[in-house]
């Protein structure tokens, strides 16, 4: 089998995007040797400028989601930290929870360890096997007269099927019940306006689509869900430091520690990349790059992908099999003669791979795009699947 490319190309933005927006080195770099200081540790110049970069950042973040001036930004380590404050600080002892079978491990493990340590059950509503697309009117078929939270995954990190929020967060809203979005996949690739949908959660991480450093994560709170919301852990924030209990405003209600100053710099930085280019354009150049990737993977015999076929309704996750291959066995080959950076597996989302029913044959293989992927990327990596096929793959 001969190599098609010496260069290594990056197809796991799924897992953490890369590369990242030159200013993103720059932002990190920037604090790093000149600011120093943490937020709120101190009166002199470099600690309120590490301040005014916090601020700066969830100013951003307010415009890219559309958040009003009261909805509550606040810093996570990641976006699974974001997710177990919403979901630990939210219900109660007993209370019901409403999730799908699509979602992450950052769901479903917390929500397992929650019902065991403290009796929370949780239902996981299915999805259509084809598409893998959620009917709103199965979530409110399980909603109960004890459910106190919904949480959707947005856009799968397996199959890339966005998911129909509007309609979700109407049923939610009419029933009274809470809703929590996990925007770990969708945040920076598709567009998302909270002035538009009522969601009252929405948690991501910084270090997907956007293209913020690693250790950063975001949990955007109505100001009613931010009074209502406990906190999950206590301790310094630079403020009321006269009393031994944590603040009962936000952020510093939900923000012990020092921050991530780098990471929140190079975040801000990403968020204005975005800006500069359009959330509207690169959501356009994904949609243009997962058909050129639809239609080339459409002509290779032997192999299956799962999700929608509709660009519209996916972001540019793709999960593929090659008959006869390995999941893990496709991804070593496609690094090994191919330089093409994959993941394979299970994906931290077991129940969504018995859905598709790659669970018991160890997965799937995933590409996932990103905004410095092109379509000559695409090319590439259509023309190494169709070679590992010819050379490997056994006939369907």
């Amino acid at each position: 089998m001969e190599q098609l490319t010496p260069s290594r190309r990056y197809f796991d933005n799924a897992a953490t995007s890369f590369p990242k927006p030159p200013a993103v080195y720059e932002a990190v770099r920037d604090y790093l040797e000149n600011i120093g200081a943490s937020a709120g540790r101190g009166a002199y110049r470099e600690a309120l400028e590490s301040g005014r970069v916090l601020d700066d950042c969830r100013a951003a973040l307010r415009t890219l989601f559309h958040a009003s001036a009261d909805d509550q930004v606040i810093f996570t380590l990641n976006g699974t930290d974001a997710l177990n404050l919403a979901l630990k600080g939210l219900v109660r002892p007993g209370e019901h929870v409403v999730t799908t079978c699509l979602d992450h491990n950052s769901v479903l493990r917390p929500l397992s360890a929650m019902q065991e340590q403290c009796g929370v059950p949780w239902t996981a509503v299915a999805v259509n096997r084809r598409t893998t697309r959620l009917e709103p009117k199965d979530v409110e078929r399980a909603l109960r007269e004890d459910t106190a939270l919904v949480v959707i995954n947005h856009a799968s990190n397996v199959t890339g099927v966005l998911q129909p929020i509007e309609d979700v967060a109407a049923v939610c809203r009419t029933r009274g019940v809470p809703l929590l979005v996990d925007a770990a996949q969708s945040a920076g690739h598709v567009p998302i306006d909270l002035s538009a949908v009522r969601i009252d959660m929405l948690a991501c991480p910084g270090h997907k689509g956007l293209l913020g450093p690693l250790g950063t994560g975001v949990l955007v709170l109505t100001p009613e869900m931010a009074e209502t919301l406990r906190t999950v852990r206590e301790g310094g924030t630079g403020s009321q430091s006269e009393h031994p209990v944590q603040p009962t405003f936000s952020p510093d209600k939900f923000e012990a520690g020092s921050h991530n100053g780098p990471g929140i710099g190079g975040l801000l930085a990403a968020v204005r990349w975005i800006f500069a280019r359009g959330m509207a354009r690169l959501r356009a150049a994904e949609e243009e790059l997962c058909g050129e990737l639809i239609e080339r993977l459409n002509r290779i015999d032997g192999l299956r992908w799962y999700g929608p076929r509709d660009v519209r309704q996916r972001v540019g996750v793709f999960s593929i099999r090659l008959h006869g291959v390995d999941p893990a066995e496709l991804a070593a080959l496609l690094e090994e003669r191919f330089g093409i950076l994959t993941r394979s597996g299970l994906h931290c989302a077991p129940l969504a791979h018995q859905t598709i029913g790659t669970y018991a044959n160890g997965g799937t293989t995933r590409l996932s795009l990103g905004p410095f992927l092109e379509a000559d990327d695409i090319e590439v990596v259509s023309e190494a699947l169709a070679e590992i096929t010819r050379h490997v793959a056994q006939p369907a």
